[in-house]
């Protein structure tokens, strides 16, 4: 069961702007880079379940960031189907993220008032996902897509709070751009948790990035 409200988990989106991505199969590993961001600032954490297993090792890690990390909300993206969202709910997933709008998605998470987020990449879809109760709409490729697309859908619905994904760096340039048109949150993924930084089990450094993109954005916010 979710230890955070829909509520909780959007609010908390608004306040810190960052929402670090991350998968890796070894647990132990895992808990080190959880630990780190948490260390860094961040409170929240989507684990993109990609791999085989994935389930296996979200649960470990959930029971971590409960039992260790007071005030982590972890959530669970790259699901594509409305069965992996209720298992990764019965897990205590707090928020669910997909790569595309999943209307049996959308239902079985509405029915436990845990909030998703759809990858949308039209007006139509944006409504069509707002309309089935999404607060969050995840947009994506960031990159296909970009800042100007944000600020042209910002323009006649304000209401529209959105989360880039992919296309988002730790660059301040790129990061000014994505809240100057009006994002309430970026995703970002190997461009914060690098595959130099893992290999080269650098915790200490990734502590030290996550407090510095949050320092940023709290700036450009």
């Amino acid at each position: 069961m979710a230890q955070f409200s829909r509520i909780d988990v959007v609010n908390t989106m608004r306040d810190t702007g960052l929402v670090p991505l991350f998968y890796h199969p070894d647990v132990a590993l895992g808990k080190k880079v959880l630990k780190a961001c948490y260390d860094g600032g961040a409170r929240l954490m989507e684990f993109t379940a990609r791999g085989d297993f994935a389930f296996e090792v979200f649960s470990e890690l959930n029971k971590y960031a409960i039992k260790e990390l007071p005030g982590m909300i972890m959530g669970v993206g790259s699901i594509t189907d409305s069965a992996a969202a209720s298992l990764f709910m019965q897990m205590g997933a707090n928020f669910i993220v997909t790569p595309s709008l999943r209307e049996d998605i959308a239902l079985i998470c509405n029915r436990r008032k845990v909030l998703w987020s759809p990858g949308c990449g039209s007006l139509a879809e944006i409504n069509r996902a707002e309309e089935l109760g999404c607060e969050v709409i995840k947009l994506f490729p960031g990159s296909t897509y970009g800042p100007d697309f944000v600020k042209a859908i910002k323009g006649p619905q304000p209401w529209t709070s959105v989360m880039p994904t992919g296309g988002v760096s730790t660059d301040e340039s790129n990061l000014r751009s994505w809240f100057d048109a009006g994002v309430t949150c970026v995703g970002m993924g190997s461009q914060l948790i690098s595959k130099t930084m893992l290999q080269g089990q650098d915790f200490e450094g990734l502590k030290r990035a996550v407090a510095s993109i949050l320092l940023l954005i709290g700036k450009l916010k």
